[in-house]
């Protein structure tokens, strides 16, 4: 048996404040009415969220109301958004602790968001994660946003908890769409579902966190302390059964959430030493 834990994180609103919301406030864009007045009236039109708000940023981009987003813009701004508190220093503390419990124990982390990934993959905590995956522009011959390329949302989350269960990584996919459809043997699993944590806040992120849970594996619940009217949603995810615990997003030392992770950590360790022990003959 493999002793290997995935920690999969969702980004926005669960390790920063929301990076599309920021950029598009950074670019003088009125963020609130962006989502109200422009975004949402697509949604009632029957589009997926995702998509809807690419093309509203494409849009803007075109016409001249926001200075052009170049794939340079958002990669810059990757470089330089903010992260919740502890953020950095969380990923060291759960390998520490693993290490402890088992030597042999390894952890990855992984990123799964329908934010935008030439913003993901230049924040300063990019390197801490196996793959990325997120939503993504195609570019024009001046590298201008021209055309959403990869949407990720909702169910589109779980294709990238399935390549991580079967070891498919970014690049040994990449223009392959369809290998995570590629059956592997039962019980050969890279990393299995009981195996995983994930981390989110939304409700994108629903079908993972029941994912993982009807897996084995631990969903833990994040909501932005200073957001009351995000709390009803957060609870609404106990209630449903939907996460395994629901915390504050702060990742600092000895706070709920990196208690969380680690207790999370430990119970799994627990149960693949267990495994690992019991007679396969």
């Amino acid at each position: 048996m493999r002793e290997t834990i995935a920690v999969i994180f969702d980004f926005d609103d669960t390790l920063a404040p929301d990076s599309t919301s920021g950029l598009l406030q950074k670019l003088g864009v009125d963020v609130e009415l962006f989502w109200r007045d422009e975004v949402e009236p697509l949604i009632r039109d029957d589009w997926d969220p995702v998509p809807a708000y690419l093309v509203k940023m494409i849009q803007k981009s075109r016409n001249g109301e926001v200075p052009t987003i170049t794939k340079k813009v958002l990669q810059d701004w990757g470089k330089e958004l903010p992260l919740h508190t502890g953020v950095n220093s969380i990923f060291q503390r759960i390998r520490d602790h693993a290490k402890k419990i088992n030597p042999r124990l390894s952890i990855e982390f992984y990123l799964i968001s329908s934010g935008i990934e030439d913003v993901l993959h230049h924040t300063e905590i990019a390197h801490e994660f196996h793959d990325i995956w997120a939503s993504n522009f195609s570019y024009d011959e001046n590298e201008a946003i021209a055309y959403p390329k990869k949407v990720v949302s909702f169910t589109d989350k779980t294709r990238y908890i399935f390549h991580i269960k079967k070891g498919l990584s970014a690049d040994a996919v990449r223009g392959k769409p369809f290998e995570v459809n590629r059956k592997i043997p039962s019980g050969r699993s890279r990393i299995p579902l009981n195996q995983m944590i994930f981390v989110g806040d939304g409700y994108t992120d629903i079908p993972c966190f029941s994912l993982v849970r009807k897996g084995g594996g631990i969903a833990i619940g994040v909501y932005d302390n200073e957001r009351r009217d995000r709390w009803g949603r957060a609870w609404g995810f106990v209630e449903d059964g939907r996460v395994s615990n629901l915390v504050p997003a702060n990742f600092e030392e000895k706070r709920a959430l990196s208690n969380s992770l680690l207790m999370a950590v430990e119970s799994l360790a627990q149960k693949i030493s267990l495994q690992g022990n019991i007679y396969q003959g």
